[in-house]
């Protein structure tokens, strides 16, 4: 048997949420949602469509390597230079790169605790070494994930908003946080959700980039572009940080249709500002369910909500994860009491809730112990 080393064999893989097929072959049903990825409910804009089947003429050949257009598109966006922009196959792949360019055995990286798993996945498969530092009421400790930086700290990954929570960190504390950081220590800006944040405080990565903070951004079209099938993400940095990744990425590593429909993606405002609208309403409607029924929450800034149930028995989680599956509803258990939904279109939060209901009414009646 070939042998691999322990870093390799002690990884738990990453298990995305349950596809909707799985789950209705599983039970023999129809006609289940899932609300357990984070994907935009409304999906896909249709000019991003559009391009999408005309790129599909020329799939016969390979995409642009270098990403030009699209490079150039957000290069514009964002005020900087193209060469200061990398794609992805979405934007784990970039993650990927950031292990695989900058950290070599033994050293460390620091991130919350929960945040992002693949954080934690990629760094243990790149032989280095996760420092964790627990959440507070829900937000990154950045004062606890300072004093953590020692002379083995390579990467910072720093999940704004933050998954599972929805919560982010603001302005001032950034300021502070980035404040005689060592120029050594490169951190991880992933701003996946970026898109839904409502809140005016929230931290402009670029502007610090920009000042010369050693930073990386990273973004996707996953989500609100509703482009998640086709594995689309970039990253903004400093042109010697991308240079190095560039050195180690594979060629060719953004397709086609995801570079064509993300790049009419951008142009796309008026869908761009209904997926808001859609997920600003459905969270508005779920806050009202779960204050009703007295429901634990974090106020979100994303396009999903990491609830529980405090003081109630670890396995109501299970339970109630298990329940919605067999009322054909997904959604993300996080162990004990902990759970996520995704905001879907209002028929599907409405789903949800109806279902929720249900099932904590039956475990109240059958397991009046259960403190719900």
């Amino acid at each position: 048997m070939i042998k691999v080393s322990r870093d390799i064999s002690q990884i738990k893989p990453y298990v995305p949420g349950k596809p909707i097929s799985e789950l209705e072959r599983e039970l023999g049903i129809s006609g289940a949602i899932k609300l357990a990825s984070n994907e935009n409910p409304l999906g896909p804009s249709k000019k991003a469509m559009e391009a999408i089947r005309n790129g599909l003429k020329t799939v016969s050949r390979y995409p642009d390597g270098g990403g030009f257009s699209l490079k150039e598109a957000l290069a514009e966006k964002w005020k900087v230079d193209a060469g200061q922009v990398l794609l992805g196959n979405g934007s784990n792949e970039i993650i990927e790169l950031l292990v695989r360019t900058f950290i070599m055995p033994g050293d460390e990286a620091i991130m919350a605790k929960p945040t992002f798993s693949l954080y934690r996945l990629m760094l243990q498969s790149g032989h280095g070494k996760s420092i964790e530092v627990p959440l507070k009421s829900g937000c990154h400790d950045l004062v606890g994930m300072k004093k953590a930086i020692t002379d083995k700290t390579k990467l910072i990954f720093i999940c704004n908003p933050n998954n599972p929570t929805g919560t982010v960190i603001r302005k001032k504390e950034v300021q502070m946080f980035l404040s005689k950081l060592p120029k050594r220590i490169l951190v991880v800006f992933d701003e996946a959700y970026a898109e839904y944040v409502t809140d005016t405080d929230y931290p402009d990565s670029i502007a610090s980039l920009k000042k010369g903070a050693p930073l990386i951004m990273l973004r996707t079209f996953s989500k609100i572009y509703g482009l998640a099938g086709l594995r689309i993400g970039y990253g903004i940095a400093h042109p010697e940080v991308i240079s190095y990744m560039n050195r180690v990425r594979q060629p060719f590593n953004s397709n086609l249709p995801g570079q064509l429909g993300a790049l009419a993606a951008l142009s796309d405002e008026a869908h761009y500002a209904q997926s808001r609208a859609v997920n600003q309403k459905g969270k508005s409607a779920l806050y009202r369910f779960f204050d009703a029924l007295k429901i634990t929450y974090y106020p979100t800034e994303s396009n999903f909500i990491y609830f529980y149930f405090k003081g109630a028995h670890p396995d109501i989680g299970v339970k109630i994860h298990k329940g919605l599956l067999e009322k054909g509803v997904i959604i993300r258990h996080f162990g004990g009491p902990f759970l996520r939904v995704t905001i879907g279109r209002p028929s599907e939060n409405k789903r949800f809730m109806n279902a929720l209901n249900d099932i904590l009414l039956t475990v109240k009646k059958q397991n009046p112990d259960q403190g719900i």
